[in-house]
């Protein structure tokens, strides 16, 4: 009888012990993710200045973004973030931000308001990740898919991703979407696109040099049957001694209920590094459907780093368009500069667009505050009207 006690104690002992063990682990995991665990501030004031023909009040405009975020630590692989938006007015409010009334002034599209950025739970495990929620997708240069983050309120995403390693060359990101918050800010009708979007994009690089990205977006639209879509291209980008080139071409067609048409992508870019200097040109083409009235449309990307900073082409011309432009960067000091000149036509019709100059100097002040000047001047001749931007900016993060 004493033998049977004995071993019973011994049983609920071994229990207790387990048990404890358990919570234990568990708590130095909890206590783990609470001290890898981060928050950050971030914040971005911007004075813009938009001088347009054809509308009849200059734009003036002087906001703030302010970012907090804050990143869990990982527990069971597991870790989420969440990050918080505000964009306020500091002086000047002359600017058409599409919901403020002011269409008299041109436009400036940086509404005032507080929203969700981000909001997500990841699981990662070796070259395998995995993320639920609210999402910033930046996929290659940001020419097809993109976070639009030039504009103080950024465009992230609703769904599900899995990036991960097929091989040791070959690496796989894949998403399903199925609401765009855009840049537009509540109360616009344009704030959400929904619907059922699926990007895929495989990349494969041989050596740190070269790389070759297949991709595959399909965008059904339920609330914008005229921008859904599905395209399918492939990128290289290669670097050769001095010389970096990309080459890419994609073909569009329609989707879900958007009428058919097809047209092509077809970009080449060429950029040579001298002594203190980086030269390039290149040629990017958005083709058109001539008997649909139709043109190649990327609604999902960072506009505003192609086709010039003026942002005129935000929207793809029924004719498509044609940039041919020659760009140039350098230091001086502390001091980033570039510079681009772009030549605009369509690629049907023989219709001589417009040209564009773009000027940039950034600043680092030091590791946490940087500053950027820039302009934009888009003389007009076919299409659109003369437009000037100037931009000063200030960054902080911490």
């Amino acid at each position: 009888m004493k033998t049977v006690n004995a071993c019973k104690l011994s049983l609920v002992a071994l229990a207790l012990a387990t048990v404890s063990h358990a919570n234990a682990g568990v708590n130095q995991s909890i206590a783990s993710a609470i001290k890898d665990s981060s928050v950050n501030a971030s914040f971005r004031y911007r004075l813009e200045s938009v001088d347009q023909d054809g509308v009849a009040e200059k734009a003036l405009a002087s906001t703030l973004k302010s970012r907090i975020t804050v990143t869990t630590g990982a527990i069971s692989n597991l870790s989420a973030k969440v990050e918080f938006d505000n964009v306020s007015y500091l002086g000047s409010d002359k600017f058409n931000n599409t919901v403020n009334g002011k269409g008299a002034y041109a436009k400036v599209v940086d509404p005032r308001g507080t929203e969700l950025n981000q909001a997500y739970v990841q699981y990662k495990s070796g070259d395998t990740l995995a993320l639920i929620g609210r999402q910033r997708i930046v996929l290659d240069d940001q020419r097809f898919v993109g976070g639009v983050a030039w504009r103080q309120n950024e465009q992230t995403y609703d769904g599900y991703r899995l990036k991960t390693a097929l091989t040791e060359n070959v690496k796989l990101d894949a998403s399903y979407v199925y609401n765009v918050n855009r840049i537009f800010g509540e109360g616009n009708a344009n704030s959400d696109l929904h619907g059922d979007i699926f990007l895929i994009n495989a990349k494969y690089s041989p050596n740190k040099n070269h790389a070759l990205t297949l991709y595959s977006y399909s965008l059904d639209f339920d609330n914008k049957a005229g921008a859904s879509s599905n395209t399918i291209g492939g990128t290289y980008n290669g670097k050769f001694d001095n010389v970096a080139v990309k080459a890419g071409y994609a073909t569009q067609e329609d989707a879900g209920e958007r009428a058919d048409f097809s047209a092509d992508y077809l970009v080449l870019d060429v950029t040579v590094k001298l002594d203190g200097f980086k030269v390039g040109a290149g040629y990017e083409v958005l083709g058109a459907d001539s008997d649909t009235n139709q043109a190649f449309t990327t609604p999902l990307a960072t506009l505003h780093k192609f086709q010039g900073f003026s942002d005129k082409f935000l929207g793809t011309p029924a004719g498509g368009i044609e940039d041919v432009y020659v760009k140039g960067a350098t230091k001086l000091g502390k001091v980033a500069l570039s510079a681009a000149y772009h030549i605009y036509s369509s690629d049907e019709g023989d219709v001589d667009y417009g040209k564009e100059i773009n000027v940039a100097a950034g600043y680092k002040i030091n590791k946490n505050i940087s500053g950027l000047l820039k302009l934009a001047s888009y003389s007009a001749d076919d299409l659109h009207t003369d437009t000037t931007k100037v931009w000063f900016m200030l960054t902080a993060k911490y």
